[in-house]
């Protein structure tokens, strides 16, 4: 992943480390569900690491090697997409943030625009482009890094896991890792909490459909149960 410095100052922001390392934790037990989800996907193991390393999307990423071999390629186009599409609102956030940015920067800040740098920059209290380069920098390939890792150890330690405890809960245990994390990091905690709450018992009541659909929709039903319940709060607000 490229990194270039910043012209001013080292390479590293201490500050963007020390407030990330928090936000790793709750990450890493969903890395290792990731990766377990690997060692038994259909999917090759190198291209399985491969996306944490290319696309670093975890939950997307668990939807791919989940559906890889048994579900229709539009079922895991289409549970990517609904998964995903979170990051086009996180996106337009922070673009005044990102208009002063060099072009390089702004080509590759997306690729770590994940749930914890967002949270990150949307209380970052500097509107200084280098500053705000650096805080970035730091913090994403971070995140970046400890996605590595986790996700191969899980690969690693997958098949010493018995199976009937592997990947056919994973989704579900996915979504309540997600409430965690929404808790510690959203904006509208409340909102996020239902969405992941009800995505995870939405795909462990449906864990048996076939295509593993029961990821789309509880991807779906969490989408829309968030959606409600943050209106409703803006509305009470």
């Amino acid at each position: 992943m490229p990194f270039v410095p910043d012209e001013r100052s080292g390479p590293i922001d201490w500050e963007a480390v020390r407030d990330m390392v928090p936000l790793c934790i709750p990450a890493v037990p969903f890395g290792l569900v990731v990766g377990l989800a690997m060692s038994e996907s259909a999917m090759p193991l190198a291209a399985g690491q491969t996306l944490s390393t290319t696309v670093f999307a975890g939950a997307a990423q668990l939807a791919t090697v989940s559906l890889a071999g048994i579900a229709s390629w539009w079922a895991v186009v289409l549970a990517v997409a609904v998964i995903n599409a979170r990051h086009v609102m996180y996106s337009a956030a922070l673009a005044p943030m990102f208009r002063e940015q060099p072009l390089w920067m702004r080509l590759i800040s997306p690729m770590v625009l994940v749930d914890q740098q967002f949270a990150l920059m949307s209380m970052y209290p500097s509107d200084d482009p280098r500053s705000v380069r650096r805080y970035y920098l730091t913090a994403g390939i971070g995140f970046w890094v400890v996605w590595q890792l986790t996700t191969a150890i899980g690969i690693v330690v997958g098949p010493a896991i018995p199976a009937g405890l592997r990947l056919g809960f994973a989704p579900a245990v996915m979504f309540t890792g997600l409430v965690v994390l929404s808790i510690r990091t959203s904006s509208t905690p409340r909102a996020a909490a239902a969405a992941a709450i009800a995505a995870a018992v939405v795909s462990g009541a449906s864990v048996g459909l076939r295509d593993r659909l029961g990821i789309l929709l509880g991807a779906l039903v969490g989408v829309i149960v968030g959606s409600v319940v943050e209106s409703r709060d803006r509305a009470l607000s």
